[in-house]
């Protein structure tokens, strides 16, 4: 059969294009992540019907890195995930002993704060390690390491977002309840810094101490718990959920509730679907069969931030992408309206945060009004002057 010269130039593009794709495999960067997680059992919560999921996070990263995947093979670019969820600290910090030991030095962490301190200094400056479970503010103000990048939002970021909200609709007068537990007491002190620095008036201020099964008490205990001077809003700090839940519609006045219930300020929920929002949504539920969570979402932010600096960079040098992630020319497109980037005195991630109840977007944080010098995105949780980290002196 006669070979015609379109047959033969389709072959030469075909083989041609072969070669290619084995060149750029053979040349491809090969960039070796690790994910670690452990969270210490919280307790039995009376009111939690949808608890974290057990893989939250793990599954934000393993999107992460799918999506890298999808621009590196175009770039020769090749990006693995290697992650355990632990049972307990020291298995945590032998396993990322061994991550080390095997050459990983970009490593996703959800742990608590106290645990994230002990593996930056196992760490040292042997690797990036990126902080998607604690949000701790003292991590961010005087206890920076220079290897340490927080892609959750801190407590002080989640606080601001919400008292900025009720700056604007004018709800000022506060009734503020907190749990017993140490995590209630930060978000509430975060909560009564943020109240200050926006001017918001905490006129009652009390610790929920009770022991009542509120599934059969909350109409008779709430009510007389919630009186006092006139307030606009009721802000619950209930982190593990014990009595929160039953604050809305039992309170002594009819008052809206936020904070921990109620709407409230996190760094991603289901409901975002603008900016593109919805089709990371979509592939996220197609993976995980689940919605995505905050927690997901700090942890796919993390992943994706080095994806983006391994392209811009053409580098997969540690200290390369840690320059690169900390300087100006970084941004990171992330389904939140801006693009999102780290601040340089204390590795937090700056990002827009959803207030949202539990079906519905409210609004997105920051507030158009609120000025700062440099962006927006400052206005939420410490700013340089106040924090007593500088990651790129």
């Amino acid at each position: 059969m006669r070979d015609f010269p379109f047959r033969r130039l389709a072959a030469g593009a075909a083989l041609a294009s072969g070669l290619l794709a084995a060149q750029v495999q053979a040349d491809a960067l090969e960039v070796r992540f690790g994910y670690l997680q452990w969270q210490p059992d919280r307790g039995p919560a009376l009111a939690r019907l949808t608890p974290e999921p057990e893989d939250a996070g793990l599954q934000g990263a393993q999107l992460a890195i799918s999506d890298n995947q999808s621009t590196g093979r175009f770039m020769g670019q090749n990006f693995q995930l290697e992650s355990a969820i632990l049972e307990s600290e020291e298995a945590l910090l032998e396993a990322l002993a061994a991550m080390l030991d095997n050459d990983i030095d970009l490593i996703v962490l959800n742990t608590p704060a106290e645990t994230l301190r002990k593996a930056s200094e196992v760490g040292g400056e042997r690797a990036l390690l990126f902080n998607a479970g604690a949000r701790d503010d003292s991590l961010r103000l005087d206890e920076c390491s220079p290897y340490l990048l927080h892609t959750a939002p801190s407590h002080a970021m989640l606080t601001d977002a919400l008292a900025q909200w009720l700056n604007l609709r004018r709800w000022r007068s506060v009734f503020l309840i907190s749990g017993a537990t140490d995590d209630d007491r930060a978000w509430a002190e975060a909560f009564r810094r943020s109240a200050q620095k926006f001017a918001l008036n905490v006129v009652t201020d009390k610790e929920w101490t009770f022991e009542a099964d509120m599934r059969r008490n909350a109409s008779a205990e709430l009510p007389l718990f919630t009186q006092g001077p006139d307030y606009d809003v009721v802000v619950v700090a209930d982190e593990r959920n014990d009595f929160g839940d039953f604050v809305p519609f039992n309170t002594w006045l009819p008052r809206p509730v936020v904070g921990t219930q109620g709407m409230a300020p996190d760094a991603w929920h289901p409901a975002v679907e603008a900016w593109g929002a919805a089709q990371l949504q979509n592939r996220f539920h197609k993976q995980a069969e689940r919605p995505m969570t905050g927690t997901d979402y700090a942890a796919w932010a993390a992943v994706r931030a080095v994806g983006e600096a391994v392209t811009r960079t053409e580098s997969d040098e540690m200290e390369t992408l840690r320059s690169y992630l900390l300087g100006d020319d970084f941004e990171l497109a992330a389904f939140k309206g801006r693009p999102l980037s780290f601040r340089d005195w204390n590795g937090q991630l700056r990002q827009p945060l959803p207030l949202a109840h539990p079906n519905s977007l409210v609004a997105m944080a920051p507030f158009e009004g609120f000025l700062h010098q440099r962006t927006e995105l400052d206005t939420l949780g410490y700013d340089r002057p106040e924090s007593r980290c500088r990651l790129s002196d």
